[in-house]
């Protein structure tokens, strides 16, 4: 058996190396494409902005911030299963990175949020989260020795819940990662990716992955029902609430266990894996992946392949540790 399933992983390759031009360098017809190296952001309400997401005074009891849950130096997330809000209190869900998050079609697991604006009133107001009201914490902002004169510069009404709101999304919006060794390499050179690196990214398309993850985030773009092969939830037992993803919101039976597929241009820093962390390293949320979406298995050898790949997916940010 394995002498026959070789060669044809090695006719697989040969074949998609000729088929999506993946021998050297991309051409322009690949499915994911570059992070743009500017996105046009406005610098002085980003840099407010900024002020705002490391404020723990956004949490009723000042005790954490935006920031705590999604830690920049380390990728965005803050390597939970779940995060903590006031008080201790657990999270429901898995905190994705806020790196790229501009490239989403929507905003959470579930989509709940169109945009970031409408974002942030989530974790703000969260029982479980930051457990804020608006008017306190615009009260607290007002107190503050710098806040009113940065407001007053960039915004006529000064110190409001949307002027707050817009500088935290601007400063979202900055948080980009161009410059990917993968982006490199879609751009021409032909030396930015490995050959290991480039047979991952054959396999990452040979089986199926690019289906859900593709465009310039490498997900973000859709909702998937997640387990629609070999029923994760079922095995797994203890379903939530928030298993029930997009169902939530709309109360679509067809939408329940559908999530919006996570972007992976920060996967090589975001471990644990999955809505629920069940996923502890990429290899393990790649073989869950080829279980339970894709009904199939694959030699080691390629899922260690994938992940080589998606690591080259993560840029470049100022905000990233060194």
């Amino acid at each position: 058996m394995t002498v026959r399933r070789f060669p044809a992983r090695r006719i697989a390759a040969a074949f998609a190396c000729l088929y999506w031009g993946l021998c050297a360098a991309a051409d322009l017809s690949e499915p994911i494409k570059p992070i743009p190296a500017d996105v046009g952001t406005d610098p002085a309400k980003a840099a407010l902005g900024r002020m705002l997401f490391h404020d723990i005074r956004l949490s009723k009891d000042n005790t954490i911030s935006c920031a705590s849950c999604h830690d920049l130096p380390t990728g965005g997330d803050d390597g939970r299963i779940v995060s903590l809000g006031v008080a201790e209190a657990r999270g429901a869900i898995n905190s994705p990175t806020v790196y790229n998050a501009a490239f989403n079609f929507k905003q959470f697991w579930d989509g709940r949020a169109d945009t970031l604006h409408q974002q942030i009133d989530g974790p703000v107001q969260s029982a479980i989260e930051m457990a804020s009201l608006w008017p306190d914490v615009l009260g607290k902002l007002y107190q503050d020795d710098q806040y009113p004169a940065m407001f007053e510069a960039l915004y006529p009404d000064g110190i409001t819940r949307p002027n707050a709101k817009d500088a935290i999304a601007e400063f979202l919006r900055s948080l980009t990662t161009p410059n990917s060794p993968f982006d490199r390499w879609l751009t021409g050179d032909a030396a930015a990716l490995t050959e290991h690196e480039r047979h991952g990214y054959e396999l990452f398309k040979f089986y199926g992955c690019v289906s859900c993850h593709q465009g310039a985030n490498v997900g973000g773009n859709m909702f998937q029902v997640f387990g629609v092969i070999n029923e994760y939830f079922k095995r797994r037992g203890n379903i939530t609430e928030a298993d029930m993803g997009r169902y939530n919101i709309t109360g679509n039976e067809a939408d329940i266990h559908a999530f919006k597929v996570p972007s992976l241009r920060m996967a090589a820093y975001t471990a644990p894996y999955l809505h629920d962390g069940s996923a502890a390293t990429l290899r393990d949320a790649v073989d869950a992946m080829f279980e339970f979406q894709l009904g199939r298995d694959a030699p080691g050898e390629d899922k260690e392949a994938i992940v080589a790949f998606i690591k080259t997916l993560a840029g470049e940010s100022e905000e990233l540790a060194q």
